[in-house]
């Protein structure tokens, strides 16, 4: 079981997932185009509070109206599972900046609403649901605080690099998974591929973000591996 203070870290996951791309379709078609303008929206609104807002009591402040927002794109577009990652990536992110046992409801609310995009298409936003709650199921404490749970998060994480293998995200949280379980080696090269990953047309915020975060535990592992 992790300890209580590992809840925040689930800042981290914030990213899980921010560079997606709408490359797949769902279902039932491609993404119309009012459902593209407000997820460019969404995206953009959270990786400027992520990476540009100061003070903890702010940001989560500005999470938790982002938060409200992105349900209200949730449904909009009902059936649809791009809003649902979003949903369930903003709800993490808001997690992760509240912290304590407040943040485990606000968790299963993304674990849900991730699942639900599962449901609907597993390969939407390249696979970012699977990123995102294999990221939760590594983050959240386990039983009897939380649903944690490593197994699952290594399958889910694996699941997201089969449809995606060279993104940025699905890369860069196996590696951070990797190194927390004491996979240096594999970690290494994990986050290696998250570095060589192409640069998003419209994402240089999120990619700076996440290029800084990469880097920073690319350190740490290649100096535990030594």
């Amino acid at each position: 079981m992790k300890p209580l203070s590992d809840v925040k870290p689930w800042l981290a996951l914030a990213a899980a997932c921010l560079l997606s791309t709408l490359a797949a379709a769902a279902p039932s078609g491609p993404p119309p185009a009012a459902l593209v303008e407000q997820l460019q929206q969404v995206q953009a609104d959270w990786a400027r509070i992520n990476y540009q807002t100061q003070g903890e009591a702010r940001k989560a402040a500005e999470f938790e109206a982002l938060a409200r927002r992105a349900a209200a794109f949730e449904r909009a577009f009902p059936g649809r599972a791009e809003p649902l990652i979003w949903e369930g990536i903003v709800l993490s992110t808001y997690a992760g900046v509240k912290g304590g046992l407040g943040a485990l409801g606000l968790a299963k609310q993304a674990r849900d609403k991730l699942e639900a995009a599962l449901r609907i298409d597993p390969s939407a936003l390249e696979g970012s649901a699977y990123t995102s709650l294999g990221t939760l199921y590594a983050k959240v404490p386990g039983f009897p605080l939380g649903f944690g749970d490593d197994g699952k998060a290594r399958k889910l994480l694996e699941a997201a690099l089969k449809i995606n293998p060279d993104g940025i995200d699905p890369n860069y949280f196996y590696g951070e998974f990797l190194y927390e379980e004491g996979q240096r080696v594999e970690a290494i090269a994990a986050l290696r591929r998250a570095l060589a990953a192409p640069p998003r047309p419209g994402r240089e915020l999120a990619d700076r973000g996440r290029r800084g975060e990469i880097e920073a535990l690319l350190a740490r592992a290649q100096g535990a591996a030594r």
